[in-house]
Formats: structure tokens, C-alpha cells, sequence
């Protein structure tokens, strides 16, 4: 658009050269509107059109580029595998727009987003959101933000409480739709990611999980904002959220009794950053396979520790969905164990190829327990018609036989006699 307005005031111009009367009044109201025109369309914001594939061409119309280098690399396979997958992210806050924007950067294929608050001005110590979008709902104004960094992501928003009858069977239905991957075996996703920042909410997304048999993350910051953490739950095979529950959970206490009024939780924007960063980089290694997912990641911003622990499931769990994913991980353990060790024995055949197979300057690695002891002996000998100045420290000088030895009885002799005098004194 801005290329034909410049044409069109290029026009107007020699339309106004060719009046005796430059000055004419029609002409130039159109050239002013014109130029305005222009003038608008120079500061409109840039919209990126969509890309059909992939492409690791380095230019800088390419936006991914830098993330296809991660394939070329080694660091990834297939990173165009992208955007097979779907998310669903529970709680588009702190934590969780944080998220959604870096999926949405990273290319994911499908996004889905839950939550039932509105942006408000105390919201604005997140990273994602904007004073102008003050009033929306969360999930339109992150949907919003996201489409115009990356239109090739498929954004689903549900402005819903999951903790309500009707909120859950929403969600729950929203999970098995698998309109966007027909194909895809279990659920309609392929993660889930827990940014809720209550008790309740765990507890919803941990049962539907759980019943659904669906791999999800939790996530969390603490209350004064310097500490958080993030957790892998695979039904089954890892503690639910249910087989150790925090002591608020377990007591029974209603959280909101412990809410008082006029008085809110911290919030820092550099600690959910930290945990949104590690929610998603564990995201993008168990989606694309590479590296190690970790169970548990906790973090503390005070002392930079991030402390990691595995938690197994509860035999005596209080959900009843959990204690049959247990019972199918137990079922198929036999079989699971027999393929790992065929797969195990398949990588140990393959012939380790060279690290570099160009070696342009015939560089060689020799392992120094390999040298023969001849080899280290032959060290020490010279070139035909060269003799040692000095001797060599493995000879041993013998000291003559007499002289310094008999000098030293005489000495002991002499010592003797003075000690004796002495004592006669």
C-alpha cells in the first residue's frame, strides 16, 4: 500500500506541473490527503504473513531460521515436528502467558488457552499483557498478542472456571477433540500445562488428566515470589498430584478462608520468567525428544538452587483414576522393559562412525596407555656420534671405599674421649 501511494503523489505532483495555475485548490486538498495517507501507512504497525513450511535458509524474512538451526546442529532431528503438536495451557497469568508467548515464538502448532479473569492494571507486572488491553478477558488478550507475533499458530481460547461442573465437562471435551490431528492416538493434545496459581484448580486438571490418561506439567510460584517450580505427572508412571499432596490438600482446609482481604501474593516478573522458561524448555524436549525432561525442577531465586527429585506414584492414592493408570503401567512393565533393552542392544551393533569425517589435516588422537615400554626406553638414547655431558640420574656413583669412612670412626673416637673427660669432672 505504501508503494501506491507514492505512485499516486508522484501523479498528483506532475498533474500539478501541468496546470498553468499550480495553486489549484482541488489539487491540492487531494495531494494533502494523499500524503497524509502515506505518512499512516509508514508508521502502521508490519504484519507477518503466514509460512506454509519451514525453511532453514538463513535470511532475515525467515523467523525460523535461528530455531531450524537447532536441527542443523544435532541439538534436534525433526524440529519441523513442531507443529504437529497441541498444548493446552491452564491459566493464561504469570506464568502462563509467559508461556504461551514462547511456544508461539518456538512455532508450535496449536495452542489452547484457559481462564476466566480479565486483564487488569495490578496485571501489568506480567510480560505479556498491555494497558490497552485493560478490561479484556485473558484469553482474548493473549490470543490478541500471540496472533500477531506468529498467525501460523492455531490459537482455541476458553474464557471458563474449570473448577465448575460445566467448566470441566468443557474442558474436558476440549481435551479429546482431536479435530486438529485425526490420527493422534489418546487425547486431542499432546501436553498440558498447569499455570494455575490455587490448590483446586491442581486438583481439576490432576483428575482430568488422570482419567484421560494425559501427560501434564505443573507449574508454580510461591507466595512471595522468589521461589517456584516445575513438575512432569505421567498417570501411572509419576506421583499425581494426589499421591503427595501439599498439607493445605490433605488437611482439608478451604483456601479461600486463608485468602485476607486488602492483602494479594507478590508477584515478580523475573521469577516466572525462570519458571516459565523451564516449563517450556522441558515442553519442547519430551515434545521433540531430546535431552532429559526433568521430574521435578525446583528453583530458588535467593540462593540460585535448583534443587531436582523423581517422585513415584502412591499405592495408596485417594484417586481412584490414578490407582488404575497404575495398574496398566504394572500391566504393560514387561513389555515396555523387553523393547527398551532390544532398542538398547540395536544402538550397541551400530558402529560409532567419526565425530568429523572430513579431517582436512589428517589429525589423530593417540591414547597414551597404548605407547609400549620399548617405545618410552628408546626415549633416552641418542643419535649415533652424540655422548651425554652430564651423567644420567638412573646411574648411581659409588663413593670410594676408604677415606670419608675412617674419618668418621676417628671423629666418634675423639667424641667419645671428650664425653668422658666430662664426666670425670
Amino acid at each position: 500500500m505504501e508503494v501506491e501511494l507514492k505512485e499516486m503523489l508522484d501523479e498528483i505532483q506532475s498533474l500539478k506541473q501541468s496546470f498553468p495555475d499550480s495553486s489549484n485548490p482541488s489539487i491540492e486538498k487531494l495531494h494533502f490527503h494523499v500524503k497524509r495517507l502515506a505518512d499512516l501507512a509508514k508508521s502502521a504497525p508490519v504484519w507477518r504473513s503466514k509460512v506454509k513450511d519451514m525453511s532453514a535458509e538463513v535470511v532475515d524474512s525467515n523467523p525460523y531460521s535461528r530455531l531450524m538451526a537447532l536441527q542443523r546442529m544435532g541439538i534436534v532431528e525433526n524440529y519441523k515436528r513442531i507443529r504437529e503438536f497441541s498444548v493446552a495451557i491452564v491459566r493464561v497469568g504469570g506464568i502462563g502467558s509467559v508461556a504461551a508467548e514462547m511456544l508461539t515464538r518456538c512455532g508450535i502448532g496449536r495452542l489452547l488457552l484457559y481462564d476466566y479473569d480479565k486483564v487488569e492494571l495490578a496485571n501489568m507486572n506480567r510480560l505479556c499483557f498491555h494497558p490497552e488491553q485493560a478490561g479484556m478477558t485473558k484469553t482474548d488478550a493473549a490470543v490478541q498478542t500471540l496472533q500477531d507475533i506468529n498467525p501460523d499458530v492455531v490459537l482455541e481460547s476458553y474464557t471458563l472456571n474449570i473448577t465448575t461442573v460445566q467448566g470441566f465437562e468443557t474442558f474436558m471435551s476440549s481435551l479429546e477433540n482431536k479435530t486438529f490431528r485425526p490420527e493422534k492416538e489418546g487425547s486431542g493434545v499432546d501436553l498440558v500445562l498447569s499455570c494455575v496459581d490455587n490448590y483446586e484448580a491442581r486438583m481439576v486438571v490432576n483428575q482430568a488428566c488422570n482419567e484421560l490418561n494425559q501427560t501434564w506439567m505443573e507449574s508454580g510460584v510461591s507466595e512471595d515470589a522468589v521461589s517456584g517450580h516445575i513438575q512432569l505427572l505421567i498417570p501411572g508412571e509419576t506421583a499425581c498430584f494426589a499421591c503427595a499432596p501439599p498439607s493445605v490438600v490433605a488437611s482439608g482446609v478451604d483456601e479461600r478462608t486463608l485468602k485476607r482481604e486488602g492483602v494479594c501474593a507478590a508477584s515478580f516478573p523475573t521469577t516466572m520468567g525462570v519458571v516459565a522458561g523451564l516449563l517450556v524448555q522441558n515442553t519442547l524436549k519430551y515434545l521433540l525428544k531430546f535431552g532429559h525432561v526433568s521430574p521435578f525442577q525446583g528453583y530458588n531465586s535467593l540462593k540460585d538452587y535448583f534443587p531436582t527429585m523423581e517422585m513415584r506414584p502412591n499405592p495408596q492414592c485417594s484417586n481412584a483414576a490414578c490407582l488404575e493408570r497404575q495398574k496398566e503401567y504394572l500391566l504393560a512393565k514387561p513389555a515396555r522393559d523387553a523393547a527398551k533393552a532390544k532398542m538398547e542392544a540395536e544402538v550397541l551393533l551400530v558402529a560409532e562412525g567419526p565425530l568429523h569425517a572430513d579431517n582436512e589435516w589428517n589429525i589423530s588422537v593417540v591414547n597414551d596407555r597404548e605407547i609400549d615400554a620399548k617405545d618410552t626406553a628408546s626415549l633416552d638414547t641418542l643419535p649415533e656420534g652424540l655422548t651425554r655431558e652430564l651423567p644420567s640420574a638412573d646411574e648411581f656413583l659409588e663413593l670410594p671405599a676408604s677415606g670419608p669412612a675412617e674419618m668418621c670412626v676417628d671423629d666418634l673416637e675423639e667424641l667419645k674421649k671428650q664425653l668422658e673427660a666430662l664426666n670425670a669432672d
